[in-house]
């Protein structure tokens, strides 16, 4: 790479920024104009004289106030517009764009140059200085290195020679670096973006996006599109840039408000809520599969993530709630769904003034007295014409009693005038204008009765989610689950006891929700047409299932890595399987990532090394040390070494997370390291947010997160004793970005016995 070449490329920027700044200048100024043009309206709108005397007048008014509204939107389109068009500006100022390629199409096509950004600039109609890294021709930056490459277009495929891919790190406006490459993306521009620090927000991967990742982002074909991604391979970064090429490609059809991400938490949310924005987009709908449970069931108390992590080492309901988790548990409930048709649908009376209305057996009548061809959700619309009608009775013979003559005549003449509202005043005698009083009074007192038969309260859905608890040994063999019948019953009990406290598990939570969907008809919510569920190994498919269900429309981008099941456990390995019947294996595609590129290799190889069948896991060459395994003879040498290595990494500008099992563990840490005068802050909840510094973080709310630094707290045998918790320790250790360690106490964890020695610095800490 020669000087000159670099300082024509110097050169070429500095005219593309100051073209940049003239169209930052126009933005302003239109900005300026259109609030200024709304402010006049505005002014006018208050000047518009009302001419109500004539019906000609009252048109010309209307039709005069419609012709300013219309204009007032327009002023505001174009406000709105010119600012995200002055956003954008901005952001390019900085850094316009971040690649350069030449190419040919054909050996008689005219050589072509484009440079690529983070958003598109043109400085008239039909040339383009920098094109939007989601524009179609931008994939042959990213699918490949020189020679010929294929990418997709509106008309089809489309294939160009590419002469030279060219890749730059601007800052300020000033080359930083540039180098011409032959790969997909070279290495040392990712070797620059993954040398940085952690933050607290995750950002965009835009100029570092990998030829498999961009695979991930443009998939248009897939209606299940499942990425197994090591951990640190770039899963969640990709699928956040899928969202915004997705808000891209279909401008104008589709809106951030009709995609939705289910995240594993909400600190989770919290960190990787500036790409989009970042981007230039608006944020989707994000949410945890608990908050959108619990938003449905708001006077129900739904098991939390940390009493959901403490439930999966309790051996008692395991292999209950391993059925609840299934998509056969799903079926059975579809099962018991469709046969309340035929019988057992629960009701609970109508009651007017703690009297019975209409009696849950006159429902019952009702709503089994219609034939075969009525399934559940005509059946429940058929039964609230007919309640509807009983009522409208109910209400022309009570217009006759005592108490509405009572209350008529204490009437107010503001209640009189209120109850008239627009109605005409002319009845042809008085009793026919007392009827019309009374009927106002009674619908009123009735209001209760409408709106119980209108919302279907009369439904009586906890009977009828116990009656189907106490019916699945009906319909289910347990005992080809590993379940005796005083287990199951046992298991209902407990399910009701907590239920009457207004408590419900996860796993009971979306059979509830799935009952009371399909016993009254819900066909879920179709305006969302992209759903992404992040960490997804640790969902059942009962979850994923229901999920399907909820979102009948939507095309499904799942995330995970199934190395790292914390609330499933072994249960994740079924998941691929249980997918495959649910969606049409023609348009489902499954995505390997095997590359991690979060971590040294010295972290990965490690990393790898603790799971059963890690060997798949390759990792991206950027050296650092070996991870530090430290056994203490006591814990309060543990303590004092936690001290040392805190020290050692700040010295070393590296934000540490202490990662521990459980929330009580991290509480002692927090309170030793407050005695110590050591800050740190404790996250104790995901509902707070990361902050600079070194954190406490329990290992259930660690998931998707990266740090510099990650300290294993007590990684001893009498911690991490059981097998189950290999994939535990693996997703607490494969957090750290350039730093691990790993502190215990008295005998080290025997999840460490088939690490070789030699991924490893072994230190004995003396008393």
């Amino acid at each position: 790479m020669t000087d000159s070449a670099e300082q024509q490329e110097q050169v070429h920027l500095d005219g593309v920024i100051g073209k940049i700044k003239v169209a930052q200048q126009v933005a302003s100024e239109d900005i300026a104009t259109a609030a200024r043009d709304r402010k006049d309206i505005e002014r006018a709108f208050g000047e518009v004289h009302l001419n109500t005397g004539s019906y000609e007048g009252m048109t010309d008014t209307a039709m005069s106030l419609r012709a300013q509204q219309q204009m007032l939107d327009e002023r505001q389109n174009s406000w709105q517009h010119a600012t995200q068009r002055l956003d954008v500006l901005q952001k390019l100022e900085q850094t316009p764009y971040f690649a350069r390629i030449d190419f040919q199409e054909g050996p008689t096509g005219k050589p072509e140059t484009i440079y690529i950004g983070l958003g598109s600039f043109a400085d008239s109609p039909d040339h383009f200085l920098i094109y939007d890294w989601r524009a179609p021709i931008s994939s042959i930056y990213y699918d490949g290195g020189l020679g010929d490459i294929t990418y997709q277009t509106p008309d089809g495929p489309q294939t160009v020679d590419v002469k030279l891919k060219r890749q730059f790190q601007i800052k300020d406006g000033v080359i930083v670096t540039m180098f011409d490459t032959d790969e997909v993306v070279g290495d040392s521009m990712l070797m620059e973006a993954l040398g940085n620090a952690s933050d607290t927000k995750m950002k965009s991967i835009v100029t570092t996006i990998q030829k498999e990742q961009n695979q991930i982002i443009r998939d248009t074909n897939s209606d299940l599109l499942f990425v197994q991604g090591a951990a640190g391979s770039g899963k969640t970064a990709a699928v956040l840039q899928r969202v915004a090429w997705l808000l891209y490609r279909y401008r104008g059809n589709l809106t951030a408000g009709q995609v939705v991400l289910f995240s594993p938490n909400q600190l989770f949310n919290d960190y990787i809520n500036q790409v989009l924005p970042e981007l230039g987009e608006q944020n989707m709908v994000q949410m945890t599969y608990l908050q959108y449970t619990n938003r449905r069931l708001p006077k129900i108390q739904v098991e939390t993530l940390q009493q959901r992590f403490e439930a999966t080492t309790d051996d008692q309901f395991r292999a209950v709630n391993t059925l609840k988790g299934s998509l056969n548990y799903f079926n059975v409930v579809t099962e018991y769904a469709n046969h309340l048709e035929q019988a057992d649908m629960r009701f609970r009376d109508i009651k007017f003034r703690d009297q019975v209305f209409i009696s849950k057996e006159k429902i019952a009548e009702i709503y089994y007295s219609f034939n075969e061809n009525y399934h559940l959700a005509n059946r429940l619309s058929a039964t609230r014409e007919e309640l509807i009608k009983i009522l409208n009775r109910r209400i022309s013979t009570e217009i006759r009693d005592k108490w509405v003559e009572e209350a008529v005549q204490n009437l107010t003449r503001e209640e009189v005038d209120t109850m008239f509202g627009d109605q005409p005043r002319e009845f042809d005698s008085q009793d026919k204008e007392y009827r019309f009083l009374a009927r106002q009074i009674v619908m009123k007192a009735f209001k209760p009765v409408q709106l119980a038969i209108s919302r279907s309260r009369y439904l009586n859905i906890n009977a009828q989610y116990a009656h189907f608890l106490r019916h699945v040994p009906a319909m289910l063999d347990l005992s080809a689950q590993g379940i005796s019948e005083a287990q199951w019953q046992a298991s209902v009990e407990a399910t009701l006891s907590g239920y009457r406290n207004h408590q419900l598990s996860l796993a009971d939570t979306s059979a509830y929700l799935y009952l009371y969907d399909m016993m009254t008809g819900k066909k879920g919510e179709k305006a969302i047409r992209f759903v992404f569920i992040d960490e997804v190994q640790d969902y059942s498919a009962f979850q994923l299932a229901f999920l399907k269900f909820s979102f009948p429309r939507a095309k499904f981008t799942l995330l995970g890595d199934l190395n790292q099941a914390i609330f499933t456990q072994e249960n994740s390995r079924t998941l691929l399987s249980e997918l495959s019947t649910m969606f049409d294996p023609e348009k489902t595609r499954v995505v390997q990532l095997t590359k991690s590129y979060r971590s040294t290799q010295q972290i990965t190889d490690f990393t790898k090394a603790l799971l059963v069948d890690g060997e798949q896991i390759t990792a991206f060459n950027r050296a650092g040390n070996k991870p530090i395994v430290s056994v203490a003879p006591t814990q309060s040498a543990q303590e004092q070494r936690l001290l040392t290595q805190l020290s050692a990494n700040d010295q070393a500008h590296e934000t540490t997370a202490i990662i521990g099992k459980t929330l009580a563990a991290c509480e002692a840490v927090a309170d030793q390291l407050k005695a110590a005068g050591v800050k740190a802050t404790l996250i104790r909840t995901e509902n707070q947010r990361l902050v600079p510094g070194t954190l406490i973080v329990p290992a259930y709310l660690a998931k998707g997160l990266e740090f510099d630094a990650v300290i294993v707290w007590d990684a001893s045998k009498k911690v991490y004793y059981d097998e189950s918790e290999r994939q535990l320790l693996y997703t607490i250790c494969s957090r750290a970005m350039h730093q691990l360690t790993l502190l215990a106490t008295g005998e080290l964890t025997p999840l460490m016995d088939r690490v070789p020695a030699a991924l490893y610095t072994r230190e004995t800490v003396t008393a």
